[in-house]
């Protein structure tokens, strides 16, 4: 019985920490100022890339820049929670059994 238990117990850590390294292959895009400033985040919330167009860098204007930052920021993050939510409740899917409200 326990042995089963237990058997069922390491799957499921497997079958997550699969889940885990697939989200860090899962790139997001995302943009701000018409793409004046685009940035890369993984499925796993964790920023890969920074792009700032010469124009914005041109006009030196620091609050712009900042803001556009921000919104880029929050919107590659918002992004990479819902892929990430989706491919996790995906995966509890298959390993948990079917109880109601979870």
């Amino acid at each position: 019985m326990f042995g089963d238990m237990q058997e069922k117990l390491l799957e499921m850590q497997q079958k997550l920490a699969e889940a885990k390294k697939k989200l860090d292959e899962i790139s997001i895009d995302a943009q701000a100022g018409e793409g004046a400033v685009k940035v890369t985040v993984t499925a796993n919330r964790k920023f890969t890339d920074v792009r700032i167009s010469d124009e914005i860098w041109k006009d030196n204007d620091k609050d712009a820049l900042e803001d556009l930052l921000l919104t880029a920021i929050n919107r590659g993050l918002e992004e990479a929670t819902k892929v990430s939510e989706a491919e996790m409740q995906g995966t509890a899917k298959g390993i948990l059994p079917n109880i109601p409200g979870i």
